[in-house]
């Protein structure tokens, strides 16, 4: 990178799961002084993740929505990336600092990693990390991911049914997540499993409109896609106070 003195930081903020009050002390205080802030947004309608920034928002920055398909399941969009990373290098290069916009943290399948790739060597770039939707839907749930030794598994619901199985199959906690229309899928491998049971279902976590149940008593389906299954092969294994750590796989709470 040349001249690096006269480029502006483009910031990865992580937003958090929704709820404006979990956006962290740095990226509030980085939304309020940056001069420009980038986000993305569906070919029509507002941005999430604007949403959420916008308590935190001065009103006096540039804006650049970044639009495309959301929640296709298609990734990365080659070409509208390379195109708002080449508006937002324009506005680094001229000296200003760029606040992208991420739900939930930008390296956890946040789509600002597609930026990084095409910015990072070019540009100042910095992460400034934010609560995952994991941690937002286990606390809703009530439903701690881990206890002991566990292993925790993060499972995309558009891989398909034989491999959800398998990834199943080795751990003892998993947390299935862009369910959409696959939540159907998903369900048949499970109950194959003979986990449904063990399984809470979390929808828009942290939002008002958010919904948690066990998904024994979920019909339908599709899903959201800001929504999420919490699955333990020891039920509350957390609870049991009893043992030393040992392994408890498949028994009972």
């Amino acid at each position: 990178m040349s001249g690096g003195g006269q480029f502006g930081t483009v910031w990865g903020l992580g937003l958090g799961p929704g709820d404006p009050e979990l956006v962290t002390l740095k990226a509030a205080a980085i939304l309020k002084r940056a001069a420009v802030i980038a986000y993305p947004a569906p070919e029509e309608g507002d941005s999430f993740a604007r949403m959420i920034a916008a308590p935190h928002l001065s009103g006096q920055q540039r804006e650049i929505a970044i639009r495309m398909p959301l929640g296709d399941g298609a990734f990365p969009k080659e070409d509208i990336y390379d195109g708002a990373a080449a508006a937002i290098l324009a506005e680094s290069a001229a000296g200003r600092e760029v606040a992208v916009l991420c739900e939930g943290d930008p390296f956890f399948y946040g789509s600002f990693q597609y930026l990084y790739a095409r910015l990072a060597g070019r540009c100042p770039v910095r992460i400034v990390p934010g609560v995952s939707s994991l941690m937002a839907c286990a606390d809703a749930a009530g439903m701690p991911l881990t206890a002991r030794n566990d292993v925790l598994s993060v499972i995309p619901a558009p891989l398909p049914e034989t491999e959800i199985a398998r990834r199943l199959e080795d751990c003892d906690a998993a947390a299935i997540m862009k369910l959409g229309r696959h939540l159907g899928k998903v369900r048949r491998v499970l109950q194959a499993a003979g986990l449904v049971e063990r399984t809470r279902y979390v929808e828009r976590a942290t939002l008002g409109s958010e919904k948690v149940m066990a998904l024994a008593e979920l019909h339908g389906e599709s899903a959201p896609y800001f929504s999420m299954l919490l699955v333990h092969r020891r039920a509350e294994a957390w609870s049991n106070r009893s043992g030393s750590g040992r392994s408890m796989r498949g028994e009972a709470s």
